[in-house]
């Protein structure tokens, strides 16, 4: 650990769910802690009075300013890199982590490694996936990072673990420069939070640092030729392997499907020549495509790691999905009901769309910058029709008069969160047997919903209300 935190003046930006662990851990290891935070509303306060009592020093209402003496950052992963405080840091030689570099700093000597998941979508699902396969070939894991336990508890706490399935965001990538995970993944890349990085450019580089220093595979799509140039682009130990999947038949060195059964040509003697069969596309819960793709991830990444085949089909039959993640909610008159309230961007929401045959699309929200027209082009053929709710829902109205105006289109002028019953009736008088209604938004939820799952619950709600 290059840094002796006993006595170091060390600065923590932000509260929240990663700051407050962060303050804790670091005065438990000696340092001197300052928290600066921008909000002072009444949360942080209380956060703030928790952390006085154990002798943290907390500044509300001022996260510009670098407190003076200050040796080391740790910053909340959401807070821009071009804040003013940064841009002191930066003047003054002060070295700045996020909360992954801080965890990954304080890892014990033969500490569990760790198999790292990145992507503008489906990280979460295929985290959730890799851990249920690392736990059916009797593995001690979990699934830590953005979910399940937090990376500064599994890193500094009692239990042991074998390896650890880590979730990380472009956000946390750019701020852990020395992480070197055993293997690793970008399952896809899409415009998001462009207006956090600056760039596509530059949010594609913090993707690609989940590659640097892997020891043993780089894992990448094959449908998406930019995560496969991250891999080239990235310096990792000698002997480390770029490894494909795929939807498709799998080259030697990829996983893909063949006949309905997902196969690996990468983990094989001979692969030329050999495949291992894993599983079978019925044992992917939902088997959409997206989501055979975020199994094909994750069982590589497990084979990496030298899990079993046996394993992964296990670990697949045992896995449930989160809820709002292209749920089956009923079937009324024929025609099923889907949310997919966690498409809050048009790359979710083309994966959500293609998984179904003929579709009556309800979509809208906040489109965070987002254009729509090559969503709407790749979906025409299999739209039976579209309701739009939100703030933003012109946008997609616009898209669907110029790329598929043969398609009918209710626009409900309401932001409140009654309007999803009226959409789900409308979405109902549009539909035939054998539709699927969608929820896939393409669009976040906070214009009409506290967060993407209250919207998915108001969907819900709805359709039961429909089959009452």
């Amino acid at each position: 650990m290059p840094f002796d935190f006993q006595g170091k003046h060390v600065t923590v930006a932000g509260l929240g769910v990663s700051g407050v662990p962060a303050a804790k851990v670091l005065h438990g290891l000696g340092a001197r802690v300052t928290v600066v935070n921008d909000g002072d509303d009444e949360r942080a306060r209380a956060q703030a009075a928790e952390l006085e009592a154990l002798g943290v020093t907390v500044r509300l209402g001022d996260g510009a300013t670098l407190p003076e003496g200050t040796e080391l950052i740790v910053t909340a992963p959401g807070w821009k890199p071009d804040k003013p405080l940064f841009t002191a840091a930066h003047e003054a030689g002060v070295p700045v982590w996020g909360d992954v570099e801080l965890a990954w700093r304080l890892r014990r000597p033969e500490a569990a490694p760790w198999l790292a998941v990145t992507g503008t979508n489906g990280k979460t699902t295929t985290v959730q996936m890799l851990a249920s396969i690392l736990k059916a070939a009797g593995l001690r894991t979990a699934a830590v990072g953005n979910i399940g336990v937090s990376l500064l508890d599994a890193v500094t706490g009692d239990e042991e673990y074998d390896v650890l399935a880590v979730e990380l965001s472009s956000y946390q990538l750019h701020w852990a420069p020395s992480l070197r995970a055993h293997s690793a993944v970008v399952l896809n890349l899409a415009p998001d939070h462009l207006d956090w990085h600056g760039s596509m450019e530059a949010y594609a580089a913090d993707k690609g640092r989940i590659y640097e220093g892997n020891r043993v595979a780089c894992v990448y799509n094959v449908a998406e030729k930019a995560t496969e140039d991250l891999v080239r682009e990235a310096d990792v130990e000698e002997g480390c392997r770029a490894v494909g999947f795929t939807l498709g038949s799998p080259a030697p060195s990829q996983l893909g499907v063949v006949d309905g059964i997902l196969v690996d040509r990468a983990f094989v003697e001979d692969r030329q020549k050999n495949a291992q069969e894993l599983a079978e596309v019925s044992d992917v819960d939902p088997p959409a495509p997206h989501n055979i793709a975020n199994a094909l991830a994750a069982a590589g990444l497990a084979r990496a790691f030298g899990v079993s085949a046996a394993a992964v089909r296990d670990g697949l039959r045992a896995f449930t999905p989160d809820a709002h993640r292209i749920a089956h909610v009923a079937d009324v008159d024929g025609v099923a009901y889907v949310d997919d309230s966690k498409a809050t961007n048009t790359h979710a929401a083309e994966a959500s769309l293609a998984a179904y045959e003929s579709i009556v699309w309800i979509a809208g929200g906040l489109a965070k910058g987002a254009t729509f027209d090559e969503l709407v082009t790749g979906a025409a053929k299999r739209l039976r029709g579209a309701v739009l709710i939100g703030a933003d829902r012109a946008l997609i109205r616009e898209a669907l008069a110029r790329h598929a105006p043969e398609v009918p289109v209710v626009d409900l002028d309401r932001t409140d969160t009654g309007a999803m019953l009226q959409a789900v009736q409308e979405a109902q008088r549009l539909a035939r047997p054998g539709d699927t209604v969608l929820l896939a938004p393409a669009c976040a939820s906070m214009d009409m919903f506290t967060n993407y799952n209250k919207r998915g619950d108001a969907f819900a709600e709805a359709v039961r209300e429909l089959g009452a």
